[in-house]
């Protein structure tokens, strides 16, 4: 096996780091993966650097073995590597290279002061999660450590920086850390001076570089070889794409890149992302940032996705165990879902809260799990579960209203990908009926943000001369590929709107909750 004519993406989501190995016809050849959980640390969800660190050479340990089961040979070298991770959040370092503060994700609500300021500011909507309200925050806290920051990154620009030793990230992941300008393919100039003329602080001095997707951002050195794999047999000098976000690799992985298209992505968070041909107003729930190669994007991202489901299924798990049944926790997952499909379609007067933590869309700086039922309400096993599924949606839905209803920016097809569609129909289905539209998920779907990045990084080596992104995946990545679409019906559609009318009704419920519990 040549492994030059291959490229490999990993990628640190919120519960798995995974990596996976493409060929030059863009097909997965091998993957390797470590799940981990972020931490509620002194009130900040965060992951420490020694698990980063654990977790990203345990994942590449893996895919090793997995390549040598398959070809029986050693994995010295790939054509292209890149690298990705969850959006947002704040990791900040000083001139030697000192971690300055604990890692704050994207899932922590602790910058609502900041965030207000700053999209009044910059006339601009500025989520909590975002590093500039993260940094500005900080600087709001009077917190020591902000004097000494050197270099302000991501996850994703941090693993770069150590694979490179570069400073620099793609677009889209830039994009979440400050406002870009889509023609300049660049932070916006107008915003860095406001926000030095705010503070006193030069924004171009300490963040990272900004590139497209497509451009070399350095070569695998060997300390960053050794990082990856500390046996020292994988060899540094491998080409490396511009780092990016989990937005920007579903964007890929679901051939999504285009004016009008649209991608979903469902697991711990779950978020919708819609390339647009105009400027949209400012709304507190819509993030606007980029595609990989920095056209705009109407992105809404909700906090709380399946992390309820998966309590819950761990719960019914242990109820097996208990009476002696050993279950596979894949088959609990699938039989769960389908028996969804059976439930009433407005959930037979159940209603549940997947909050684990705050939710911007909703304005929860905080989140508590919640289930609640009518006295008279269908208590059973498939409305629980369609309660449960549907409760995961209905954040993102109340963003997708803002954007189809008050920006009337059309959704004609969406692409789903992530954990919440390896159930086939059952995730594409209830997405449908939330937004109306029909839904499409194609074979690669479960592969998700590693395949994406991966993408993105065989786009870097295996591009013609002047060929775009959206060209790209096209002719050469999808236009052989397999999907299904479904849109779902009437009834369905009409169910979830009536689940949601009981959601947002009930909110003040939720919120009392995180107040009083």
């Amino acid at each position: 096996m040549d492994f030059t004519k291959t490229a490999l993406g990993i990628e640190l989501g919120s519960t798995r780091i995974k990596a996976v190995l493409i060929d030059d016809r863009h097909v997965p050849i091998a993957s390797g993966d470590f799940e981990w959980e972020n931490q509620l640390v002194d009130g900040i969800w965060t992951y420490s650097m020694d698990m980063v660190h654990t977790g990203v050479q345990t994942c590449f340990a893996n895919l090793k073995a997995d390549v040598r089961a398959k070809f029986g040979e050693e994995l010295t070298t790939v054509g292209a590597i890149g690298v990705s991770a969850m959006m947002h959040g704040y990791l900040p370092f000083d001139k030697d290279g000192k971690q300055l503060a604990e890692f704050r994700t994207w899932r922590n609500t602790i910058t609502g002061e900041a965030a207000e300021k700053l999209t009044a500011l910059f006339g601009f909507n500025i989520p909590q999660r975002w590093s500039i309200a993260h940094l500005y925050q900080a600087i709001l806290n009077g917190e020591e450590h902000v004097k000494d920051i050197a270099y302000l990154t991501t996850l994703a620009g941090y693993i770069h920086w150590r694979m490179t030793g570069e400073k620099l990230m793609g677009v889209g992941e830039a994009s979440g850390m400050f406002p870009i300008d889509s023609a300049k393919l660049d932070y916006d100039e107008e915003m860095l001076q406001k926000f030095s003329a705010l503070t006193g602080m030069d924004l171009r001095a300490i963040l990272p570089k900004v590139l497209p997707a497509g451009a070399n951002a350095g070569t695998l050195t060997e300390a960053g070889a050794l990082f990856l794999d500390p046996t020292g047999a994988f060899k540094p000098g491998v080409p490396v794409a511009p780092c990016e976000g989990d937005a920007g690799t579903g964007m890929a992985a679901t051939n999504s890149v285009r004016v009008r298209t649209g991608n979903v992505s469902a697991g711990t968070s779950d978020f919708a992302m819609i390339v647009t041909e105009k400027p949209l107003g400012v709304h507190r729930e819509i993030d606007m940032v980029t595609t990989p190669d920095g056209l705009p994007v109407a992105m809404v991202h909700c906090n709380n996705c399946t992390s309820d489901i998966n309590a819950w299924v761990n719960l019914f798990s242990e109820f097996a165990g208990l009476m002696g049944v050993e279950v596979n926790k894949g088959e609990l997952f699938t039989r769960l879902f389908k028996k969804a499909l059976e439930g009433e379609a407005d959930c037979g007067g159940l209603l549940s809260y997947n909050y684990f933590s705050g939710e911007g869309v909703t304005d929860l700086d905080e989140g508590r799990p919640l289930f609640a039922r009518m006295q008279n309400a269908r208590f059973t096993l498939a409305n629980f579960m369609r309660t449960h599924i549907l409760s995961a949606l209905a954040t993102l839905k109340i963003g997708l209203d803002i954007l189809t209803r008050t920006e009337q920016v059309p959704i004609d097809k969406l692409y789903g990908h992530g954990g919440f569609f390896k159930t086939p129909e059952v995730g594409q289905r209830m997405l449908s009926a939330a937004v109306g539209a029909p839904v499409s998920v194609m074979e690669t779907a479960g592969e998700g943000g590693p395949y994406g990045m991966a993408l993105l990084a065989g786009y870097m080596i295996w591009k013609d001369e002047g060929e775009t992104l959206p060209d790209y995946l096209d002719n050469k990545v999808f236009a052989a590929a397999k999907s299904s679409t479904l849109m779902a019906d009437e009834s369905d559609v009409d169910g979830f709107n009536a689940f949601l009318a009981a959601y947002k009704k009930a909110l003040p419920v939720e919120k009392a909750a995180t107040e009083l519990l």
